[in-house]
């Protein structure tokens, strides 16, 4: 499809351009474009929050009311395309993408005031309380407990793989407050400062030698009552307003075809079996070419879902359907790229990325890597996308919302 833009998107898009130029610093450009997971490094991310919050571009999505800009979809995809082309880092989305619409959805005129403009600014930065050991997909099974004792909540339990917890000083979480018929009932959706008496975070290092995830043990935790969203014991709501926007509340397709002409240069300079370059196999050219298919595909079905945000709404069950497609059209992408990086792409080297982490012994060793650095991230960014069908809910239980929710079956 051919999308003529106005002359004042055109006019927009020069902006956006310019401001990226004259902002992006080159470290944190860097940031951006060394990526291997969904997060990028905390500190200049935070960097780069600031610079936007200072445009008022930090949250575009919001409604303008609460300090948001008033953009077209197409300002809002013009936007997404240039920050992938420009390799601007994501902002953290735990805040601003994923806790901000709850808040503004069902939180009162007091709790909207007070936490918007903080994590507009980035004073309060945010983690997520989900998953537990044992309640993650299944999250309704939670255990995690907060008792009425006057004018607060006594808190006890844990959470687990929760990113940045080491970094954040707000933690949004989903507690049990009562025991009800059915597990979806007596859940509260309580918002906990992290310097709390009784917090504790303790790392979880993976096999690659990042630390970004975390477990949380909450030990006779003392938060006010003024701290739940909505109603209390109706937190299930809440929750599956804001997993809308976890699961579809960003575009996936800008940053993939980033990704996929940088697969298409590499491909242009690795040898292939015959001797000839990658890119002149028949085979791999017909991978290509189908991938980026499948990308304008889901770019399309992302510009009506950002059409129906930008007008109010939430993105519904479409959140699913994104949530499935990005993911697994990215694991696609990953496994492209590992064809393109050639043999560079069998060695394990996080050295070459900017993870969005600190990277613990036996990995951290400087900027020292084999061959070209995208062959060198390829098997950073596969390894990583292995996890993006599972977490924020895995995508079969996205594909049973679909045939309950869209199918009625």
């Amino acid at each position: 499809m051919n999308i003529e833009w106005t002359a004042e998107d055109k006019a927009f898009q020069s902006e956006v351009r310019d401001f990226f130029a004259a902002e992006l610093s080159p470290d944190i450009r860097r940031t951006g474009q060394l990526m291997t997971s969904v997060y990028s490094e905390h500190e200049s991310a935070m960097r780069w929050q600031e610079k936007l919050h200072a445009k008022g571009w930090a949250a575009p999505h919001w409604p303008v009311e609460y300090g948001s800009c008033d953009w077209s979809v197409t300002q809002h995809y013009i936007f997404a395309r240039e920050r992938a082309l420009a390799g601007a880092p994501p902002l953290s989305p735990m805040g601003i993408q994923m806790c901000a619409p709850a808040i503004i959805a069902f939180g009162s005129a007091e709790q909207k005031n007070f936490f918007l403009p903080n994590m507009l600014s980035g004073e309060h930065f945010w983690c997520q309380g989900y998953s537990e050991p044992g309640s993650g997909s299944d999250l309704a099974s939670l255990k995690m407990s907060a008792i009425e004792d006057g004018d607060d909540f006594i808190c006890n339990g844990t959470k687990i793989w929760t990113t940045h917890a080491n970094e954040a000083n707000w933690c949004f979480c989903l507690v049990r407050t009562s025991r009800e018929d059915r597990p979806q009932k007596g859940i509260s959706f309580l918002l906990i400062e992290m310097d709390s008496p009784g917090v504790e975070v303790h790392p979880i290092v993976s096999l690659s030698g990042e630390h970004i995830q975390n477990q949380i043990f909450f030990s006779d935790v003392r938060v006010p009552k003024a701290n739940v969203i909505g109603e209390v014991g109706k937190g299930w709501t809440v929750a599956k307003y804001l997993l809308e926007f976890e699961r579809g509340g960003a575009a996936y397709a800008p940053l993939m075809q980033v990704r996929l002409k940088d697969i298409r240069r590499l491909a242009e300079r690795t040898p292939g079996d015959s001797g000839a370059m990658l890119i002149d196999d028949p085979l791999f050219a017909a991978k290509l070419a189908q991938i980026e298919i499948e990308a304008e595909v889901l770019e399309m079905y992302e510009l009506k879902t950002m059409s129906a945000i930008s007008a109010g709404g939430s993105p519904g069950t479409s959140a699913s359907v994104m949530k499935i497609l990005g993911t697994e059209l990215q694991q696609h992408v990953t496994e492209l790229a590992i064809d393109a990086a050639g043999h560079y792409g069998l060695a394990f080297q996080p050295q070459a990325g900017a993870p969005g982490g600190d990277v613990v012994y036996p990995y951290n060793h400087g900027d020292d890597f084999v061959g070209e650095r995208e062959a060198a991230l390829a098997s950073l960014r596969y390894f990583n996308e292995r996890a993006g069908s599972i977490y924020a809910g895995s995508n079969e239980i996205q594909r049973n919302i679909l045939a309950k929710a869209a199918l009625s079956l």
